[in-house]
């Protein structure tokens, strides 16, 4: 084996492995919250510490199950995501496709905006937030918290979809245009179906931002009743003197197998969202 190639192997090698360790490095934390949810109480604080429990223990997952509250912050967070994903959908995609198609100066200035408020820190604007909400009384309500989530997540998904609208050939909506279709007809019978994965991509983002929301959450909302799950996690579940690890890591682990499944199922579009535009030109 020359020389050469026998460095190729060791760098290649070198690469592969802490490719590996880094990977182990980041999946550890869910690792460990998944095995500490089927351990009973004692063995959590057992030392040394056992990597695989000797057989699982389903008390806490019955205990989150039969737990109403649980339930709640579940159904509720689910509602918020979910409707901030639906209106995010709607606002970004007119929005994208408008800046898209409509290249003047007033939409350069829109555009300028809607990146400039990227730029500054969500802890910067709590304050306010919760000051105006104060005074319009729309503390404590879902509506309130919608409004937020979609406000900060708009931006990005705009463009995101623009860039998708950009790739989208306009001589296909030139020729519907000779056949006599409105701009709006063009709109949904042939940009949004080409722009599927876009759409896909950007639903995906703006529901994992809501799902995982915590800060707007818990400056907005009070009533135990209407709080989304990170919040109850922490209110609840989060003792001030001692944990339950084993009641916290069961009802993290049902928080957190939503965006896997969603994740995994839509990976390839959510990748193909976040580099849309990126190599044009």
């Amino acid at each position: 084996m020359a020389v050469g190639d026998s460095y190729r192997s060791v760098r290649h090698a070198l690469y592969y492995a802490t490719l590996v360790a880094f990977i182990a490095l980041m999946l550890f934390p869910l690792y460990w919250m998944l095995v500490t949810s089927f351990k009973p109480n004692i063995e959590i604080y057992r030392i040394p510490p056992r990597f695989f429990p000797d057989s699982l223990y389903l008390d806490h997952y019955a205990r989150t199950l039969e737990d109403g509250y649980f339930v709640r912050y579940l159904w509720n967070n689910f509602i918020v995501a979910s409707i901030t994903t639906l209106v995010n959908l709607i606002a970004a995609t007119l929005a994208g496709y408008s800046i898209s198609r409509y290249p003047t100066r007033i939409t350069a200035v829109i555009s300028f905006g809607l990146l400039s408020t990227q730029m500054f820190p969500v802890v910067g604007i709590v304050i306010a937030l919760y000051t105006l909400y104060l005074r319009v009384s729309m503390l404590n309500t879902h509506t309130g918290l919608i409004l937020v989530l979609t406000a900060t997540t708009i931006p990005f998904t705009t463009w995101m979809l623009k860039g998708f609208f950009d790739e989208l050939p306009k001589s296909i909506e030139d020729s519907a245009f000779v056949d006599g279709a409105s701009r709006l007809t063009v709109l949904t019978r042939i940009a949004l179906p080409l722009a599927k994965p876009g759409l896909l991509a950007a639903g995906l983002y703006s529901f994992m931002l809501a799902w995982n929301d915590f800060l707007f959450g818990l400056t907005l909302i009070s009533s135990d009743k209407l709080r989304t799950l990170s919040v109850g996690i922490s209110l609840r579940y989060l003792g001030e003197v001692s944990y339950d690890w084993g009641q916290v890591t069961t009802v993290a682990v049902f928080g957190t197998v939503p965006m896997f499944v969603l994740f995994f199922l839509f990976q390839r579009y959510l990748v193909e969202g976040l580099t849309a535009g990126a190599v044009k030109g």
